[in-house]
């Protein structure tokens, strides 16, 4: 067992989702706002009666957290502003919940937003990193398809990983997107489809890239007896982790910080990754996804593309992975893409996946991957969560 103070009496409850689009001219103020007020009315919680605040966002600049507070009428005695974009949704969690613990809040509101308009994603790429862009630029890399594309490239080459193989990673979350009514992709998307997409940076080609879009997700954090006495269905954290600047000598990045702690987690959580129900990997890039089938344990390292060819990734299948379609099929609604793996494995644990739900769900994993620099991913992280017992 871990010798880190558990996450024991912490629950995790009310998913929302303020629909993504695909631009927008409203600000991130506006999508934290909407997010706010479907925490309040799903929940029945007073907006006064929200007393923690954790908050992650790209288009919320020169704004912080505190700003929104004074915007959206929150008074909070504990305050967040969580600047790890993908990694965003399971580290807020994780201080949201030692908030709980500590008394320092009673219920905190966990949220991940941005707007998307027409120049919006450029001009956040051109400040995304200022030492690393200047690094960068004179070699003709700008922004995450071309690093992507190395990494893909290199992780090709050093393990036998197929194109094929990434495709079906991509085909089984577009199959799960379809029951997903917030889902930006509607259609079915069949393996000639991907393998004929047009290239983006090779060998990447466009369904393995994210859509940008605009949008929202939360949750709150707060008790279990506190969730009870509201009768909120809710699921509880049985393990948490995260890890920055995680393998540095790496000279391309075969490999993420869920490696380095991926012991902890599961001595956390006092289980094996064969008793996970599902797991929802971040993936704003199909190589990272089989990078975290790897590092979280589900495989060794360079067996990625065989248990990719070994499993089904649907909802109903031998794998369930992002079974609301993940970001390739559901959108990246910016940080929010940080929160989309953890209001899903939410709604799985608490009966309010719909069509998609994994059958007899009792334990998921949710993880974390973001503030990739132009070289390499910065933060990862990762959860387990269970139904309560």
């Amino acid at each position: 067992m871990s010798k880190r103070l558990s996450y024991e009496g912490v629950a995790v409850a009310v998913p929302v989702t303020v629909p993504y689009a695909r631009y927008s001219a409203r600000s991130a103020h506006w999508f934290i706002g909407q997010a706010l007020e479907a925490l309040v009315k799903a929940s029945g919680v007073a907006k006064e009666d929200i007393d923690g605040l954790s908050l992650s966002s790209f288009s919320l600049a020169p704004d912080t957290a505190v700003g929104v507070t004074q915007h959206l009428g929150l008074s909070p005695r504990w305050l967040d502003h969580m600047p790890t974009g993908g990694a965003s949704g399971v580290m807020c969690l994780r201080r949201a919940a030692r908030a709980v613990q500590a008394g320092d809040a009673d219920i905190v509101a966990c949220v991940g937003a941005d707007t998307n308009h027409v120049d919006s994603f450029r001009q956040t790429l051109g400040s995304f990193s200022n030492f690393a862009r200047d690094a960068s630029y004179p070699y003709g890399s700008g922004g995450p398809n071309s690093i992507f594309a190395m990494i893909t490239a290199n992780y090709m080459r050093t393990y036998g990983a197929k194109r094929e193989d990434f495709g079906r990673i991509a085909v089984d979350q577009r199959t799960n997107a379809l029951g997903n009514p917030n889902a930006m992709f509607k259609k079915p998307l069949t393996l000639d489809e991907y393998m004929d997409a047009r290239p983006i940076s090779d060998p990447i080609h466009l369904f393995d890239c994210v859509m940008p879009c605009a949008g929202a997700d939360a949750f709150l954090v707060m008790s279990e007896a506190r969730a009870r006495d509201l009768g909120l269905p809710h699921a509880v954290i049985r393990g948490a982790i995260e890890r920055h600047n995680a393998y540095a000598e790496d000279p391309v990045m075969v490999q993420g910080g869920w490696r380095k702690d991926r012991d902890e987690l599961y001595a956390q959580a006092g289980v094996k990754p064969a008793e996970l129900d599902f797991v929802q990997t971040y993936d704003d890039y199909p190589v990272i996804v089989m990078m975290q089938f790897e590092d979280l344990g589900f495989c060794e390292k360079g067996e990625g593309p065989e248990f990719v060819r070994a499993s089904t990734m649907t909802f109903d299948g031998s794998f369930p992975n992002n079974t609301s379609g993940g970001q390739l099929s559901a959108g990246q609604a910016g940080a929010a893409g940080g929160f989309l793996g953890m209001v899903e494995a939410i709604r799985q644990l608490t009966d309010a996946a719909g069509p998609r739900a994994v059958p007899d769900a009792k334990l998921g994993l949710v993880a974390g991957f973001g503030m990739v620099t132009y070289d390499r991913c910065l933060c990862t992280g990762a959860v387990i969560l269970g139904r309560p017992s």
